[in-house]
């Protein structure tokens, strides 16, 4: 093969895979920007702070890095307030372009010294596009440290002031960030979203202070993503260099920063322009030169950079693929405490309304009325087989008006399944406040009872429950020979008679239950059979408590739905979401190649 062809071949393989990283990274991002915990269960803060942490990293390093593997590295220099670090990069340029002092802090406004060659780069928004850019300037010759680059204004700390400067290497920019432990809450969440953009740290700290737990707890991070790192000991005394450097060592290796570059800086005396002698960060230099001069020494710090942090955003991802489970299975339960509560009130209206708990008081006093008591009874208790004749003997003229049955029926059909939906939501509204993820979704409303219009709701159902009835009687009727015979007695009557029979045993009485039943039900579903026959009736029966049982069914479900809609379904899926942990993870052990 052509030499040519082989490297145009690695070049084309190099461009895919790069073109398949930034695809599979966008498809994280999407899926995190859409993420949403909204249950307050015991890991959500956590959780939510993770997907904020992750979505910057994506937004400030990660992307941006894989589209441009070949951009210049940039070496954030992070630390603890006091540590000396804006003097150490006046230092590392040999001149004043970041203040300094004893006035804390002195770094608000984030500076990115660049090569002037280097300036298309960090100009756009390529990296840190949250952060507006403003154009600074080298101070001029004999201006102090104590007065460089910009005064310290709170309202700056969203800005980035890019410095040209020809005494930074070309293919590095540096970063001077504000203090991880400052006083400034906004200043050490600046401080570590920069130091989650670096591709390389210099992380400077003091001999009586780099033991404290603020910036282990950031370079236990940097070992996590396998950051290249270098620590800088600053300000240290005279003759205890060695003592303290081997301690700091042994730190290093025990929490897995081995191979962390360690840099001694001896305290010395400030010149008139607060500057420290060259010599002090000469080491500094040299490495930082080595750096810009070797390509492929830049382009294995992208590459160890970048799959440490991919790696480590894909063990996040697996976090948060637990933490949307259980935002699930939270929900589920909530959601089955409701479904509970209302199946149980579904039961018992069922109940109420086919075991004869109806048939009492006003509905059985007004069926009476209705029906009579005398001879009507009497008929039917001794020879039924002969009342399809008799009928008609019965009722002389038109029989008493149903409508007060029927406004009887509406009343305790309402009461029943007023009181049944007000004690599931009573009893949904208890389990909910039980626990903290319920009481979250309630707040200070009260559901738990049933909303005001609620039983006009319910009244009027029932009176279009028994229009269908009605109407099930008028068809049944029409198809019947002896439409006189059940005209005479009225589509109205025939109607609270099959009401009543829906009320005493579902689907009706069978022959046997006939000779043993109270006189109630059997008078209404007798006097069916003598119109219509007893298989009409049974199916008549069902029908109508078919058409009850959905009425009531969906009264529930309204009630119900005062919970569910605060219980959000689940957007994320746990099961996306780590598969696209899996696919980071092989990610993060491929790399890209600047």
């Amino acid at each position: 093969m052509n030499p040519t062809d082989s490297s145009q071949t690695g070049v084309n393989a190099a461009a895919a895979q790069q073109e398949a990283a930034v695809e599979l990274l966008e498809q994280v991002r999407a899926e995190l920007a859409g993420l949403e915990l909204p249950l307050e269960l015991p890991a959500a803060d956590e959780a939510r702070q993770t997907t904020a942490n992750a979505l910057g990293q994506l937004d400030d390093y990660i992307l941006p890095r894989w589209r441009s593997l070949d951009a210049p590295l940039l070496a954030v220099v992070g630390g603890s307030t006091g540590a000396g670090k804006s003097t150490l990069v006046n230092a590392l340029v040999g001149h004043p372009v970041t203040r300094s002092g004893a006035i804390r802090p002195t770094t608000r406004q984030p500076i990115l010294l660049h090569h002037p060659q280097d300036a298309d780069w960090f100009e756009s928004t390529r990296v840190l596009p949250t952060l507006s850019r403003v154009q600074g300037e080298l101070v001029k010759d004999n201006i102090p440290a104590s007065k460089a680059g910009v005064a310290p204004e709170t309202g700056a700390i969203t800005s980035l002031v890019l410095v040209a400067d020809p005494a930074v290497p070309q293919g590095i920019a540096i970063l001077d960030a504000p203090d991880v432990d400052s006083i400034s809450d906004d200043n050490r969440q600046m401080a570590g979203q920069l130091l989650a953009a670096a591709d390389l740290w210099l992380f400077v700290t003091t001999a009586n202070r780099y033991a404290d737990a603020v910036p282990w707890k950031l370079l236990l991070d940097a070992a996590s993503r396998d950051i290249t790192v270098a620590v800088i000991l600053d300000r240290v005394p005279a003759g205890a260099e060695q003592e303290v450097a081997a301690d700091l060592h042994a730190m290093l290796n025990r929490e897995g920063l081995a191979n962390a570059q360690l840099f001694v800086v001896p305290e010395a005396t400030l010149n008139e322009l607060g500057m420290l002698p060259p010599d002090t960060v000469a080491s500094i230099n040299e490495w930082l030169a080595n750096i810009s001069d070797d390509a492929a020494g830049r382009a294995e710090i992208v590459r160890r950079t970048l799959n440490g942090t991919v790696r480590s955003l894909s063990e996040r991802l697996t976090t948060l693929a637990q933490a949307v489970q259980d935002q699930h299975d939270a929900g589920e339960q909530l959601g089955d405490d409701v479904r509970s509560a209302f199946a149980d009130a579904a039961t018992k209206i069922s109940q109420a309304t086919s075991d004869g708990t109806l048939l009492r008081g006003e509905v059985l006093a007004r069926w009476q009325d209705f029906v009579g008591t005398g001879e009507f009874f009497r008929a039917v208790e001794s020879n039924i087989g002969r009342l399809r004749d008799r009928i008609g003997a019965f009722f002389k003229g038109q029989p008493p008006p149903a409508i007060k049955v029927e406004t009887a029926i509406e009343t305790g059909l309402q009461a029943v399944i007023v009181d049944q939906a007000a004690r599931a939501a009573e009893d949904a509204d208890q389990r909910w406040r039980a626990d903290p993820a319920g009481r979250q979704l309630l707040g200070l409303d009260d559901l738990s009872g049933v909303t005001a219009d609620f039983p006009a709701e319910v009244a009027a159902d029932i009176r279009a429950w028994q229009g269908e009835v009605l109407a099930l009687i008028r068809t049944e009727g029409a198809a019947k020979r002896s439409q006189a015979r059940w005209l005479s007695f009225g589509v109205n009557g025939l109607g609270v008679a099959l009401m009543v029979v829906v009320f005493s045993f579902t689907g009706g009485l069978t022959g046997a239950e006939v000779g043993i039943a109270g006189g109630t039900a059997v008078v209404g579903q007798k006097l069916l059979e003598a119109i219509f026959g007893e298989d009409a009736v049974r199916r008549l029966a069902k029908e109508a408590r078919n058409a009850l049982e959905k009425r009531s069914a969906s009264l529930l479900e309204g009630q119900q739905r005062r919970f569910f809609d605060r219980l959000a379904p689940a957007q994320a899926d746990a099961k996306r979401l780590e598969a696209l942990a899996a696919d980071l993870a092989e990610l993060g052990t491929q790399g890209g190649t600047a």
